[in-house]
């Protein structure tokens, strides 16, 4: 068995402020993907560079500073590490990053990645910008499923998507329509990954006809305590691991003070 967690942490500092120190000791997790870590890996608490039980973090932070940042946290040594896409616009961006681990205990070799998709901004060049990414990253995704399917390895790609799928992936769905995040050609993008890049999305794999489970509340109001929120958290894989998931939830807060950030942790555990 293996249990890897994604979680968008809004800043780490932030987070390790608010409780994502107590978090990351306590889960069982034997890999965690961050991302909008925000943060250079010497700027972090002493105790998030080197936690106890876990390999040296692998840290992506954005050219620009504060902004974006991927992390990997794995308790198993990694074969091999890789920060970017292989995209000469967006590999300084914070945004990507993968490690290889070793087949153990049945399981296959499984390719990790922590993404932080672009957000977007309807007209506006952010949203060209996320447009961008997505062509390149999709030609990335089915690139690397070719390659690992030749080696016999398993990929997952864990992260904030910033798209939300299907109505049943947002509360507000009908006032979100013209909205990054829920615009029908980012839907369609995601499509394209489950369909002609022959991708899972391994939490509706398990949960199809389930309303959410959301994994971002706005800040804003009583989005939260009214679970108003947001499925843009995923751990999307290549189907030979997708069919290994066993169980697959989002760690929900008990309450609003209990948050350490905007997002909830995404937990799948894989086992042959």
């Amino acid at each position: 068995m293996i249990k890897i967690t994604t979680v968008n942490v809004n800043g780490l500092r932030a987070a390790s402020t608010k409780g994502f120190d107590a978090w990351l000791a306590a889960t069982d997790a034997q890999v965690v993907c961050l991302q909008e870590v925000r943060a250079e890996a010497d700027q972090v608490p002493a105790a998030l560079r080197a936690p106890a039980g876990w390999q040296a973090p692998l840290f992506a932070p954005a050219a620009a500073k504060g902004r974006a940042g991927v992390a990997l946290y794995t308790r198993v040594a990694p074969t091999r590490t890789q920060i970017g896409f292989g995209s000469a616009e967006f590999d300084a961006s914070g945004r990507y990053v993968e490690i290889d681990l070793p087949a153990a205990d049945g399981l296959p070799g499984i390719t990790v990645a922590s993404l932080y998709l672009p957000s977007g901004e309807v007209s506006t060049p952010r949203q060209e910008e996320k447009e961008r990414f997505m062509e390149e990253f999709l030609a990335y995704l089915k690139q690397t499923r070719a390659r690992l399917e030749a080696e016999g390895r398993e990929l997952v790609v864990c992260g904030d998507w910033n798209i939300a799928h299907r109505e049943a992936d947002l509360k507000n769905w009908k006032t979100n329509q013209k909205v990054a995040g829920f615009l029908p050609s980012e839907r369609a993008w995601l499509d394209r990954v489950f369909g002609e890049a022959g991708y899972v999305d391994v939490m509706r794999a398990l949960h199809p006809d389930a309303v959410g489970p959301y994994s971002w509340w706005s800040y804003r109001g009583r989005a939260f305590d009214n679970d108003a929120g947001w499925r843009i958290d995923y751990q999307i894989a290549t189907p030979g691991l997708a069919k290994l998931a066993k169980t697959a939830v989002v760690e929900r807060a008990v309450d609003h003070p209990s948050r350490w950030s905007d997002h909830a942790p995404v937990a799948v555990v894989y086992g042959a």
